[in-house]
C-alpha cells in the first residue's frame, strides 16, 4: 500500500522528480532507491509569503511495484432503438447530459444551432478578421458551447451541486491530461478542448445517439401542459415527450420564445463590467513578489489573481481570469460588442486578462421594466449595442488605459492588445450607466490598494464584459427538475440559471438526464 504524504516544497523541488524523490526520502528516513514511484494526487501554490511554496499531496510507493492505471469510460449501451430525448444545445450541459442518457439506455437527439468544433474555426476567423458575426455559430454558439474556444477552465466552487471528480475523470477518459485531476484550478486550454469535445460527440453517435448541427430550434411544441417535440428553422418537426433545454447564457431567441409562449421565466441578477489586460510579467511581480525584469523563473506558472471588493454597496470582483491569455470577441449578433478571455493550455501569452465586473440588482433594470422577465437581457443588450456604436460599428472594442479611466480621461493612445479585431480609444463612461461607471472607477482605486502596481496605465480596459451569466432564470421544480408549468421540459445549465461554468453545467446536464428515466 502506498504511503500518503502531505508536504510543502520549493517550486524547483515540486517540478523535478529527482529532487522531490530525495526530499521525500529524507522525510521518511529511507533511501531514494526504496521509492519506486511518487504519484502526485493534489498540487496547489501558496504565494502568501515572499518565499513561495508548492503544496503537494502524494502517494509514495516503497519497495513495491507501481502499475499505472487509466480511467475507463462508462459502459455505454446501444440506444439506436431506445426511447428518444431531445437535448437543445451541445455545450457541456448538453453533451454530458447526452452521455448520461446513453448510460441510462435512452437515445439523445442533440440539436445544436452552430457548427461542429472544426467548422466553428472559420466563423471565429470571420469575427476576428472580417468583423462578421454569424448569429448561429460564434464564440458562444456551436459544438462545445462557449467554453470550447474561451478557455476550458474546470474550476468550480459548486462542490455541493454534484460529483466534480466524476466530470473531471470523464474529461480525462475522453483525452484530457490527467493533470486536471491534480491541479487545484484545473484548466484544459482552448487549443486542446476541441479534440476532446469531438471525441464525446463521436461516442454519442457510436452508441446510437444523434447530433445535428446547424439545427436551430424555433418552437417548442406543447399539448395539454406537456412537451411533444420541437420545430427547427429548416421546418422539421422532431417529436419527444422529454426535452432538456441546455442552450447556454446567450440564447436570447429561446428566452424570447418562452416569453412569447407565456412560459414562466424571470429576470435574474448578473454581473457586468470590463475586461482588464495587464502584462503577465506585471501580474507575476505582484503575485509572486518577484522582480519585474527577471521574472518568476522557470518553475512557477504564470500567476493568476482573484480579488473581491465591496464598493458603494455592490460586489466588484475578478471573473474568468486568464493568465498568459487572450481577449476574444464574443458577440452573438451583428450590432453589438462583447468581450471574454481565454488561455492556451501552456498559458504562454505575454498578457494576462480578467473580467472585472459589478454585481447588478433587479432594480437596476427598472428602465427596461416594459420587457418584463427580459428586462435584464435588454439592459445587457443596450450596453453591448452602445459599445458597438461608440467604437465605430465594427468588432473593435471601446478601450481606455486604467488610470485614465479612473480620471475620466480619454487615453491619448492605446497600445496593441491581444484583442485581434482592434480597439478604439473611448471614455468608457460613454458605454455604461453612471452608477456602473462610478462604481468601476472607485473599485479600481481599491484594487490598486490591495495589489500594489495593479492600478496602472499599462493596463488596458476593454468594454464590455457582459456575458458572465444568464440574465434570465427558467424556474424548475426542485425534485423533478421539470419546468414549473410544463411537464417534460427540463431547464438546464447556465442558460436556465442553474450553473456557472463548464463543470457545474456538466453536472446539471447529468442531473437532468437522470430525471428523464421513466
Amino acid at each position: 500500500m502506498p504511503k500518503e504524504l502531505s508536504l510543502q516544497v520549493a517550486p524547483e523541488v515540486a517540478a523535478q522528480m529527482p529532487l522531490l524523490t530525495n526530499h521525500v526520502a529524507k522525510l521518511l528516513s529511507v533511501s531514494p532507491a526504496d521509492i519506486t514511484h511518487i504519484a502526485i494526487i493534489k498540487r496547489s501554490i501558496d504565494a502568501r509569503q515572499k518565499s513561495i511554496k508548492i503544496n503537494l499531496k502524494l502517494n509514495v510507493y516503497l519497495n513495491e511495484e507501481y502499475h499505472e492505471t487509466t480511467i475507463p469510460l462508462p459502459e455505454y449501451k446501444d440506444v439506436s432503438n431506445a426511447k428518444e430525448v431531445i437535448i437543445i444545445g451541445a455545450g457541456p450541459a448538453g453533451l454530458f447530459g447526452a452521455l448520461q442518457l446513453i448510460e441510462l439506455g435512452l437515445k439523445p437527439i442533440v440539436l445544436e444551432r452552430g457548427r461542429d468544433v472544426q467548422e466553428r474555426r472559420r466563423d471565429l476567423k470571420a469575427i476576428n478578421r472580417d468583423h462578421i458575426v454569424d448569429e448561429d455559430s460564434n464564440y458562444c454558439y456551436g459544438e462545445g458551447g462557449a467554453g470550447t474556444y474561451s478557455d476550458g477552465k474546470l474550476y468550480t466552487r459548486s462542490k455541493k451541486r454534484g460529483d466534480v471528480d466524476r466530470i473531471l475523470q470523464l474529461f480525462v477518459a475522453f483525452g484530457a491530461s490527467p493533470e486536471i485531476l491534480v491541479e487545484a484550478h484545473p484548466h484544459i486550454g482552448t487549443n486542446k478542448l476541441p479534440k476532446i469535445i469531438k471525441a464525446m460527440r463521436e461516442k454519442i453517435i457510436e452508441f446510437g445517439g444523434q447530433v445535428l448541427f446547424e439545427t436551430r430550434v424555433t418552437d417548442i411544441l406543447i399539448k395539454s401542459g406537456a412537451v411533444t417535440g420541437v420545430t427547427t428553422q429548416k421546418g422539421d418537426t422532431i417529436n419527444a415527450d422529454k426535452i432538456i433545454l441546455a442552450t447556454g447564457h446567450s440564447a436570447r431567441d429561446i428566452f424570447e420564445l418562452l416569453d412569447r409562449k407565456k412560459i414562466f421565466i424571470e429576470a435574474k441578477p448578473f454581473a457586468l463590467g470590463v475586461r482588464a489586460e495587464h502584462p503577465q510579467s506585471l501580474i507575476d511581480s505582484i503575485q509572486y513578489s518577484c522582480d519585474f525584469n527577471t521574472g518568476r523563473g522557470e518553475f512557477l506558472p504564470p500567476a493568476p489573481y482573484a480579488i473581491v471588493k465591496q464598493v458603494a454597496g455592490r460586489g466588484m470582483y475578478s471573473f474568468c481570469m486568464c493568465p498568459g491569455g487572450v481577449i476574444a470577441p464574443c458577440a452573438t449578433s451583428p450590432g453589438e460588442v462583447v468581450t471574454n478571455g481565454w488561455s492556451p493550455s501552456k498559458r504562454d501569452q505575454e498578457t494576462a486578462n480578467s473580467g472585472i465586473v459589478i454585481e447588478l440588482k433587479l432594480e437596476d433594470f427598472a428602465p427596461f421594466a416594459k420587457f418584463g422577465a427580459l428586462a435584464g437581457m435588454e439592459f445587457q443588450k443596450s450596453i453591448e449595442q452602445q459599445a458597438w456604436r461608440v467604437a465605430g460599428e465594427t468588432q473593435r472594442v471601446p478601450a481606455q488605459r486604467m488610470v485614465d479611466f479612473t480620471q475620466s480621461k480619454i487615453s491619448a493612445d492605446i497600445p496593441k492588445t491581444s484583442y485581434v479585431p482592434g480597439t478604439t480609444p473611448v471614455e468608457l463612461g460613454q458605454v455604461f450607466p453612471g452608477f456602473l461607471t462610478q462604481t468601476l472607477r472607485e473599485g479600481f482605486k481599491e484594487f490598486g490598494k490591495s495589489m500594489r502596481g495593479y492600478l496602472t496605465n499599462d493596463a488596458i480596459l476593454h468594454a464590455p464584459e457582459s456575458r458572465t451569466s444568464s440574465p434570465v432564470r427558467i424556474p424548475r421544480d426542485n425534485e423533478t427538475l421539470e419546468h414549473l408549468q410544463i411537464k417534460g421540459l427540463y431547464p438546464c445549465g447556465e442558460g436556465a440559471g442553474y450553473a456557472g461554468g463548464i463543470i457545474s453545467a456538466a453536472i446539471d446536464g447529468e442531473k437532468c438526464a437522470l430525471k428523464c428515466v421513466g
